[in-house]
């Protein structure tokens, strides 16, 4: 078990206020990309980050960001390594995160039961439960962010970035982003 000094928590706090170069209504720290920050010394640190997929295009602006908290902080020598393991999850994301991505109009990832292998079906573009769509039962449906409808349905897998997927509310007719469940 590794323990965190009271400079770490306090750097880890700081790295995990930056704001998500995507999604900047999240801090990395609410997104749970930020895993951890050891100190070597008083003026050098080591941060951990877990991007949401392996090819995550907003790692290089993540880790620049990072780096200029952490040095505005006095910080002289900040270094951001990526960690690909354990992956990221959207299980990853906080309470507070689920909530602010609701607000901004983006449906959260649906909270998977139990840890484990992701199964990966083929099925109907619509989120109403059925009998035969196992999965929609495991999580439940994706909710409308507007209304909070259950009914709504897939219009592409991918949004205006691959970790979101763009969905449309049968009840009010809104489009809207849903974060998928990774």
């Amino acid at each position: 078990m590794v323990t965190t000094t009271p400079l770490e928590a306090e750097l880890l706090e700081l790295a995990g206020s930056v704001p998500d170069p995507e999604l900047p209504v999240l801090t990395l720290r609410e997104l749970g990309v930020v895993r951890a920050v050891r100190a070597r010394g008083t003026d050098t640190v080591e941060v951990e980050l877990t991007p949401t997929y392996t090819g995550c295009p907003a790692v290089e602006a993540m880790s620049l960001d990072i780096e200029r908290v952490l040095r505005e902080h006095g910080v002289r020598e900040v270094t951001v390594r990526t960690v690909l393991a354990p992956a990221w999850s959207t299980d990853d994301i906080t309470d507070e995160g689920r909530r602010k991505l609701r607000e901004f109009g983006i449906a959260p990832p649906r909270v998977r039961p139990t840890s484990g292998p992701v199964r990966v079906e083929l099925g109907p573009t619509r989120t109403h439960p059925t009998p035969r769509d196992a999965r929609e039962e495991d999580l439940g449906p994706v909710r409308c962010p507007h209304c909070g409808s259950a009914e709504t349905e897939l219009l592409s897998r991918f949004s205006s970035t691959a970790c979101k997927a763009l969905r449309r509310c049968l009840a009010c007719r809104e489009p809207f982003d849903h974060f998928k469940e990774l």
